[in-house]
């Protein structure tokens, strides 16, 4: 991790998404790791990493991550909507962007059957 927070200070890093992976076996265990895997997650130039991250994240800690969640509706990777989708906590904000995902005709098949879903039971986020 030492090496990858170096390269993320420098603004020089590329593929700490598998490292992530790696730590979100661990689970509880790696929670010291938290604090440097959040900057990676909101300030990686890779929009395809930001899905690994918060997978690690919510492996880790899944306190807190509310906020991300709902970011995540509007991401421009697929997998990060889905996770989005299926994890935001149940508020009038977080439905009416699902909705918006649902409606969209430019969305992916899987992003609105996921909205669709939830929409149909709300309560229904991920444990």
């Amino acid at each position: 991790m030492k090496e990858l927070v170096e390269q993320g200070t420098a603004r020089a890093w590329c593929g700490p998404d598998r490292t992530a992976r790696r730590l979100a076996r661990f689970g509880p265990d790696a929670a010291g790791e938290v604090p440097y895997l959040r900057p990676f997650l909101l300030h990686t130039p890779h929009s395809h990493e930001r899905a690994a991250y918060l997978e690690a994240l919510a492996a880790i800690n899944r306190d807190g991550l509310e906020h991300l969640y709902a970011e995540a509706l509007w991401d421009c990777e697929e997998t990060t909507r889905l996770m989005g989708i299926t994890s935001a906590p149940t508020s009038p904000e977080t439905l009416g962007r699902i909705a918006v995902r649902r409606d969209d005709p430019m969305e992916t098949t899987a992003v609105k059957a996921a909205a669709r879903a939830r929409l149909a039971d709300p309560a229904g986020r991920l444990p």
